[in-house]
């Protein structure tokens, strides 16, 4: 028998509205009023140097750990200013700018890192997940979030955010081929930045895209220039509407670059070259956005003092917070905690109590609860 072709060849588009010389395609250039455009700057301003700040914060031992996001604020909020409030949300560990986008203030961030667990839950009200740390682990929890939201006839729509390092786990295979089957409403956001701690994309995948992994799943895919905020806000734009639509998954390839390090516990001098990061650099997105609102008479005048400011009110509120009470680490695992752990929470419980400062009355007053805890049912919603 002859063979047949089942498949054409397949496409993978490129989008670039607003490169990294300023030059504009006007016929791509989506319409957004110029209060989102100033609002839209704002956020990525305020992701910068809230990024920048932490960073600080932890060398100086104040917060641990966590992933930068510089250069990256134009893949994440280009995409999150698509999204409606009643949408979901669902990061991974580098989305500080589409988080605060989201309504998560600034001190609750801090929290997390500090290693508060109130830090990562999110308001009652809020359609968005916490922080999630393992890589991919969060994509398919997203797709069943989606499955959900079709199940029950929402009129919502869920987006997830992951790294290029997460397209190489099963995890994310497994959660398109779902989303691909039941075509749920979700746009998948893949923040391409070249690295996935130490190892290179092009050893990762023989894939010239990784937009074009969709296609096996039965979905689109289109790779954009993850740096132009206005080429992400357009193909984030249809890919959220054709969900709402019905149209089912979409994947957005956002090609950007980690400008510091994967995390504050990581050297990138080990296994990158400083060529490379200043080529990069060229491609700032705050820098390429900015001109791109100087053109049109859009940027504010005082609105580095004015962030600033929020950052340095929100630094204080953070350590503000009074000491956490060690015995929230045995709460939230169990419905019922087990006789052993029991056991164990009594016995450091009487020996808190005893180290505890006392009174002039010897009283001893008991842990105090966190900032917007009950000092009952503190995760009742």
């Amino acid at each position: 028998m002859p063979r047949r072709v089942l498949e054409p060849q397949f496409a993978i588009e490129h989008l670039s509205i607003l490169d990294s010389d300023g030059n504009l395609d006007t016929s791509l250039e989506p319409e957004i009023p110029p209060d989102g455009l100033k609002r839209l700057y704002r956020a990525m301003l305020l992701g910068r140097r809230l990024d920048e700040r932490m960073v600080r914060l932890q060398r100086q031992g104040r917060i641990g750990t966590f992933a930068p996001i510089k250069g990256q604020e134009a893949s994440q909020m280009g995409s999150v200013f698509a999204l409606r409030p009643t949408d979901w949300m669902v990061p991974s560990f580098r989305e500080t700018a589409a988080m605060l986008w989201r309504g998560w203030p600034i001190e609750k961030m801090l929290l997390f890192f500090a290693g508060y667990l109130e830090g990562g839950r999110p308001a009652p009200d809020q359609h968005d997940l916490p922080i999630t740390i393992p890589v991919a682990t969060q994509v398919p929890h997203a797709v069943g979030l989606a499955y959900a939201a079709q199940y029950r006839g929402d009129d919502a729509v869920v987006m997830v955010f992951f790294g290029d390092g997460a397209t190489s786990e099963g995890d994310f295979h497994e959660a398109l081929n779902v989303a691909g089957v039941w075509h749920v409403p979700i746009v998948f956001v893949c923040q391409n930045n070249q690295w996935a701690i130490s190892v290179p994309l092009k050893k990762q995948t023989h894939s010239r895209t990784l937009a074009q992994k969709a296609l096996a799943y039965g979905f689109p895919g289109i790779q954009v220039d993850g740096n132009d905020v206005l080429a992400v806000y357009a193909a984030s734009r249809e890919a959220v509407e054709r969900a709402r639509g019905g149209g089912g998954p979409t994947l957005i390839e956002c090609v950007t670059y980690r400008l510091g390090v994967h995390t504050t516990a990581d050297d990138p001098t080990k296994y990158r070259s400083e060529e490379e990061v200043k080529a990069w650099e060229q491609k700032d997105p705050l820098t390429r956005f900015s001109q791109y609102l100087q053109k049109k008479n859009l940027l504010e005048e005082r609105l580095e003092e004015q962030i600033d400011a929020e950052i340095a009110a929100a630094v204080q509120r953070f350590e503000a917070t009074g000491a956490a009470d060690p015995l929230t680490m045995f709460d939230h695992v169990y419905a019922e905690l087990p006789p052993d752990l029991q056991a164990e929470r009594e016995e450091l419980r009487e020996r808190l109590e005893k180290s505890a400062p006392r009174r002039s009355d010897e009283e001893v007053p008991p842990p105090l609860p966190m900032r917007g805890q009950r000092k009952t049912s503190r995760w009742q919603n």
